[in-house]
């Protein structure tokens, strides 16, 4: 089958598109922008490209057009698709129905946590000799990619995101993975673009947990309320809590380290590179989850000890003059407290310089700004980048919003005036978290090759 895939250089999109071609298909595909590194990755693998969404692109005549969410009405191509009355389908239609049927899902579903899990625990099952598939918004080092199909696997690791599936369907893209194992992560509001309160997500996992069988396993913490309002409403597979300390919980060892217990028995303990406890919990219930599909505690925790992170989670992309700088993707309050709260835990008194670029749509309209003065508590310095036109301009103005920092915040409008605070401020010893869930105009390299020319 050919296939010709509208947005084909988004994360989900792209790879998509690898496990289409690695299941024997002809891939095609356009977008706007088609650029490294994923449009290298797709070349690699024989799949052709093309910049842009012309119309005349329907002379390919491709046997299905495959859909991505960034694609909206009035786009040329997909008017020409409907004027022709073509064939067409959403992405995760079709991986549902051409790739997912059949297979035992795990699906890693929540707020926040998704990639790093998913990552997690297709590491564990790749460890364990069960060479799992996997589609992943991230890549971890140790899996080197992220998507992965082999015909003769039948586990699948899946990063199942809440967002809308298209413009033509508004139920959440999990509703189409036939999801067997379900990791719910935690749940509170995000995606203001799209859902009016946190209620209306809320039935998006409800709908969810109406499509795992009786057979299957949900996994969720004990102390959330929202999934606990959600499991309310209906749940027809057999639950695992997390985090109560007569059931599975971890306990901290050292800012490397922490103890994983089943009630009173200790399973063993990790020793990793990772902070914070959000990873503790990410680990916990990775390893219930390959639990279910015949995986040992013992090997979980033996895998989770070589786990090395993914990009973009507190990724540190270099050193300078003793000074450290990581890129991490925290875009929603919650995120950024506990990445900026773990690495506070692993480096102590030494000064932490949080940079923010609040790009997500939800961020930008502001939904949760006046959240973040707390989120940002545990950063010795500020600097907070925000546009005041064009498309990435802010709803809101950081100089007011985030008032309660005092000195600490740094606000700007430019990047060349960020950078060059920034270098004025950093000094031996600091650690620069940049926060964005984009590519904050290449800030990170910039900024390593700005403090390298620095005279001392």
């Amino acid at each position: 089958m050919h296939l010709h895939i509208l947005g084909i250089c988004g994360t989900f999109m792209g790879g998509l598109a690898l496990i289409a071609r690695a299941a024997g298909h002809r891939v095609t595909g356009c977008d706007a922008g088609v650029y490294p590194p994923m449009s290298t990755q797709l070349q690699e693998q024989g799949i052709d490209l093309l910049e842009g969404f012309a119309p005349e692109q329907l002379a390919l005549q491709p046997d299905l057009f495959i859909v991505g969410n960034v694609i909206t009405r009035g786009n040329p191509l997909i008017e020409a698709i409907l004027d022709a009355g073509l064939p067409y389908m959403s992405g995760p239609q079709w991986l549902g129905q051409h790739i997912l049927q059949g297979q035992h899902v795990l699906a890693v579903a929540g707020t926040h946590g998704k990639t790093t899990t998913s990552s997690m625990l297709a590491w564990i099952l790749q460890q364990a000799g069960l060479k799992p598939n996997f589609l992943i918004g991230g890549v971890a080092p140790g899996l080197e990619v992220s998507a992965r199909y082999q015909a003769d696997s039948s586990l699948f690791v899946i990063e199942a995101d809440e967002y809308d599936t298209a413009f033509f369907d508004k139920r959440s893209k999990f509703m189409h993975y036939r999801t067997r194992t379900a990791i719910l992560n935690n749940l509170e509001y995000d995606h203001a673009d799209i859902f009016p309160d946190l209620a209306a997500i809320e039935t998006q996992f409800h709908h969810l947990l109406r499509t795992v069988p009786r057979t299957g396993l949900v996994i969720a913490p004990a102390q959330d309320q929202a999934l606990a309002r959600v499991l309310e409403r209906g749940c027809y597979s057999e639950v695992t809590t997390t985090g109560a300390m007569t059931g599975w919980h971890t306990r901290t060892v050292d800012a490397s380290s922490f103890d994983l217990f089943n009630g009173a028995l200790k399973l063993g303990q990790v020793h990793w590179s990772l902070t914070g406890k959000h990873n503790q919990h990410n680990a916990l219930v990775a390893l219930l989850a390959a639990t279910h599909v015949g995986v040992t505690p013992k090997q979980s925790i033996a895998a989770l000890c070589q786990f090395a992170g993914v990009k973009r989670r507190l990724e540190l992309r270099g050193t300078v003059r003793g000074i450290s700088v990581y890129d991490d993707f925290a875009h929603h309050p919650t995120a950024i407290q506990t990445t900026l709260e773990g690495l506070r835990a692993k480096v102590g008194a030494q000064r932490i310089l949080a940079v923010l670029e609040p790009r997500s749509n939800t961020m930008k309209l502001g939904t949760m700004a006046a959240r973040l003065p707390q989120a940002l508590q545990a950063a010795d310095l500020v600097f907070c980048f925000g546009q005041n036109e064009g498309k990435a301009a802010l709803g809101w103005e950081p100089a007011v919003v985030l008032a309660a920092l005092g000195p600490r915040l740094h606000a700007h409008q430019q990047l060349e005036a960020l950078l060059a605070a920034l270098n004025a401020q950093a000094r031996s010893g600091d650690h620069i978290v940049i926060m964005s869930n984009g590519d904050f105009a290449d800030i990170h390299n910039k900024l390593l090759r700005a403090l390298a020319t620095i005279q001392t």
